[in-house]
């Protein structure tokens, strides 16, 4: 039997990521034409399940392209959303607002190269972020035991659901990708026996984004 189900969305494209440059709260600004109607086409299927199972609860980070896309889902879910800023991504520090290529080429690789070291001055420190924001999600999970959760949320997110939920070790050399507009999707297992385990469902699933390229060039 299913218990608690988390479904993680990650952000459609944003600007931020078109430019290459490093997306902290100052600086984002929030989704591009192609991020949004990559949001519209996930929320059209996560309403058609959401009318068989319904979400308990939908949440969203803090920057402008999680509440972005969290407001696409919310309407078309007729579901309210709550801004948590549990969910909020690394902290860049003075790296906020700059091009990614200049921050890694002066941090000797991106925030996985060297977890434990910060990228940027005021920076988190990879292995810092995740640590953190596994025991807020962990929070967010104890307090909606037994409930269906949706996710408006930072790819980073996903990865923290992943560390937390599958027991990897802090500053791993192995990641996962995780696209704009996926699902990932766990599930917390009770079985005949009382026993308990958390089922990583599907990971980075873009089906409902299978034509959007060839959409756009037409």
């Amino acid at each position: 039997m299913i218990t608690t189900e988390l479904v993680f969305v990650r952000h459609g494209e944003a600007q931020c990521n078109v430019d290459g440059l490093v997306g902290g709260p100052r600086t984002c600004t929030g989704l591009t034409n192609r991020g949004y109607t990559q949001i519209e086409r996930v929320a059209l299927r996560l309403a058609t399940e959401h009318r068989d199972k319904p979400f308990a609860a939908l949440y969203a980070g803090p920057r402008l392209r999680l509440r972005q896309t969290g407001k696409i889902i919310s309407q078309a879910l007729n579901l309210p959303m709550s801004t948590d800023d549990r969910l909020d991504g690394p902290v860049h520090g003075s790296a906020d607002g700059r091009p990614w290529t200049e921050v890694k080429t002066a941090a000797g690789g991106g925030p996985h190269a060297h977890p434990d070291r910060p990228w940027a001055a005021g920076s988190d420190t990879w292995n810092g972020y995740l640590e953190r924001a596994g025991r807020l999600l962990q929070e967010l999970i104890d307090h909606h035991e037994g409930e269906r959760i949706l996710f408006a949320a930072h790819g980073e997110t996903v990865i923290v659901a992943h560390t937390l939920l599958l027991g990897i070790p802090l500053g791993s050399p192995a990641g996962f990708t995780v696209s704009h507009g996926s699902i990932t999707r766990w599930q917390h297992h009770l079985n005949r026996l009382g026993q308990r385990r958390w089922m990583l469902d599907r990971h980075n699933d873009t089906e409902h984004l299978a034509g959007l390229a060839q959409e756009a060039a037409a």
